[in-house]
């Protein structure tokens, strides 16, 4: 069994219908441990240690955030900041991550459709994600696809539920595989994976 670490970062989570719907979905998961970083650091003091030894305890790493003016939200960009140090995670001697798999778990007010080169954003969200991408690769993770929840605005409860099992379901499948192996870097989004009816 695979150990999922949840690190979830949104500064308004009380009034987010989506990620409050996603995180009820998951926290009773067998393997799963959720961090709840405005929760932990809201003065945005990280305890760098304490983190990095989460990391270290399992194997599958998501961020798992909404899309914040084409990025994530800042005490996530703090928390890469301070807790991947050169000579830890990345450098000459960091290898602390080498191997353990990471992906992003991203929901936008913008819909499928605007992330094109023809649409709004005028690019995709893979563009969008790929200093995360970059980041992952530099510590010498295996960066998947993204799970994405795209116009969470127009999202009614049943639609909000069933990404909510999708979701659920992409962890414990993540969980208890070999993402190796199961073609989890085929996909353009891991959401293809577990698709609901």
């Amino acid at each position: 069994m695979n150990r999922i670490l949840i690190l979830f970062a949104h500064p308004a989570f009380e009034r987010s219908r989506v990620h409050r719907s996603l995180i009820e979905a998951i926290s009773q998961l067998e393997g799963i441990t959720i961090r709840d970083l405005y929760e932990d650091y809201p003065e945005f003091d990280i305890d760098i240690e304490k983190e990095k030894q989460f990391l270290l305890q399992h194997s599958i790493i998501v961020w798992q955030h909404p899309l914040f003016w084409y990025s994530g939200p800042a005490l996530l960009k703090q928390w890469q900041d301070l807790v991947l140090e050169h000579g830890w995670a990345y450098g000459k001697k960091g290898h602390a991550l080498d191997g353990k798999k990471i992906f992003n778990a991203i929901t936008s007010g913008g819909e499928m459709n605007a992330y094109r080169p023809e649409g709004l954003q005028r690019s995709s969200i893979k563009d969008f994600l790929l200093p995360f991408e970059r980041t992952a690769q530099l510590c010498r993770m295996n960066y998947l696809p993204p799970f994405w929840i795209p116009g969470t605005h127009k999202l009614n409860p049943e639609q909000i539920r069933k990404f909510s099992e999708q979701y659920r379901n992409l962890l414990v499948l993540i969980r208890d595989s070999d993402p190796d192996h199961n073609g989890f870097s085929q996909v353009s989004f891991l959401n293809e994976l577990v698709i609901t009816e």
